[in-house]
């Protein structure tokens, strides 16, 4: 017989194990709950704004592809800092990616391209390792030296090695070829006939998996996997019990044996590597060029999803989408937008009732007199600026940092120099 049938019920309660179980299977279960409402919301939003964007498959492929260059920043930031270093050098590493996918995509595929991007990002992470690790620079300086550095170098290599190519320039590689995508058949076609009805919940849910399953990118697919094996490298095994010890305890960890100063190079080396990894989607899918300055701030956006997911990937995922989701919102025009003003109005109310439900009167209050003033701001006006509408994923950076700020723990010796044979 097995294990949990020999249990009963309350010895279920005193067993570790069985504990942690039935914990997952409640958070599963929240997270579906959650997630049920929170797509209820947007459908009686569309339904009363009569903006089909909202939940439209479009909406929803541009916000999955912009989410890409923003989570593998983050991702790369999870690992460096799971390992006690903080990377501010991420935006460098993203620019060195979309660098190394420009150069080495127009002359041997975008296969290639993809592989220098990972490899000069990496190149990026080797450097800020051996600043904080070996040499123990303040981690912040470095990181901000690299993001200098890195667009100088750009700057200063691309003038060379475009200059006089067909399609190049100072400031831009040829067109690069693209990487392809994938589609699964019957369900992509299927859920976007169903989006086009226009019904209650079920389009929407329809138009999620529509965007979800219809023409991702090759490179999309790669950066959901490595959030998945990110998950399972540092949370299931061996190798990323010692990797996170390194961000918790150092010291500590040391005297059992790991060996610090190579676990924190491996993860530092791997944050610039999966950073290149959005710069490469950056260059070769979303411009199918290398051009100058086309990071966009997102390097620090990745670490803005990174504090938001509380340093675990799944929370980092659901950041980057956030992001990803309005910055797909603007592009699609200031009516999403305005439509956007009465879903956060609607939104800010549910948090003020649960922050009042749990006796935070203040919290509670202004939760609810800023829900009100965005609602006044929604029905007093029939659309919102351009300069909004650019905005928005910006304000959201800050919105959703200032949120989440009561139930964050950062790995307790992140950003501390490590100095080998030395205890502080």
């Amino acid at each position: 017989m097995s294990r949990s049938m020999d249990l009963a019920p309350s010895d279920a309660l005193l067993d570790p194990s069985l504990r942690r179980q039935s914990k997952r299977r409640l958070t599963g279960l929240r997270m579906l709950y959650f997630a049920t409402a929170l797509l209820l919301v947007f459908s009686l939003v569309r339904l009363i704004t009569g903006v089909a964007n909202l939940t439209a498959a479009g909406t929803v492929a541009a916000a999955l592809g912009l989410a890409v260059p923003i989570g593998m920043a983050g991702l790369g930031g999870l690992w460096s800092e799971r390992a006690g270093v903080v990377n501010i050098g991420l935006e460098g590493m993203l620019v060195l990616g979309t660098f190394g996918a420009g150069w080495a995509g127009y002359q041997w595929g975008p296969w290639v391209g993809l592989m220098a991007a990972i490899l000069f990002g990496a190149l990026g992470g080797l450097l800020h390792a051996v600043a904080t690790v070996t040499f123990a620079v303040d981690q912040i300086v470095s990181g901000v030296a690299i993001n200098i550095l890195a667009i100088g170098m750009t700057q200063f290599l691309a003038a060379e090695w475009f200059t006089g190519v067909p399609g190049g320039g100072q400031t831009q590689s040829p067109p690069l070829e693209p990487i392809g995508s994938v589609t699964l058949p019957g369900i992509s076609s299927a859920a976007a006939t169903v989006a086009d009805q226009g019904w209650f919940f079920v389009s929407d849910l329809a138009g999620i998996v529509a965007g979800l399953t219809t023409d991702v990118s090759y490179i999309t697919v790669i950066a959901i996997g490595l959030t998945i094996a990110t998950f399972y490298i540092l949370w299931r095994t061996a190798f990323g019990l010692r990797l996170r010890s390194c961000g918790e305890a150092p010291y500590a960890a040391a005297t059992l044996g790991v060996n610090v100063i190579k676990y924190k190079y491996i993860a530092v080396i791997t944050s610039g590597a999966l950073a290149g990894v959005g710069g490469a989607f950056l260059a070769i899918v979303a411009a199918g060029i290398y051009r100058e300055g086309q990071t966009g701030g997102r390097g620090y956006i990745g670490l803005a999803a990174m504090i938001f997911g509380n340093w675990r990937p799944g929370g980092l995922a659901v950041g980057a989408g956030l992001f990803g989701y309005t910055d797909a919102l603007q592009l699609r025009g200031g009516g999403a937008v305005h439509a956007l003003l009465l879903l956060t109005a609607i939104l800010l109310i549910v948090y003020a009732g649960w922050l009042l439900y749990r006796r935070r009167l203040l919290g509670g209050a202004i939760s609810m007199g800023v829900a009100a003033a965005v609602y006044y701001w929604y029905a007093t006006t029939s659309d919102v600026p351009s300069q909004v509408a650019f905005v928005t994923p910006y304000v959201a950076t800050l919105l959703v940092l200032a949120l989440a700020t009561q139930r964050l723990r950062m790995p307790a010796a992140d950003g501390r120099p490590y100095l080998k044979g030395e205890e502080h």
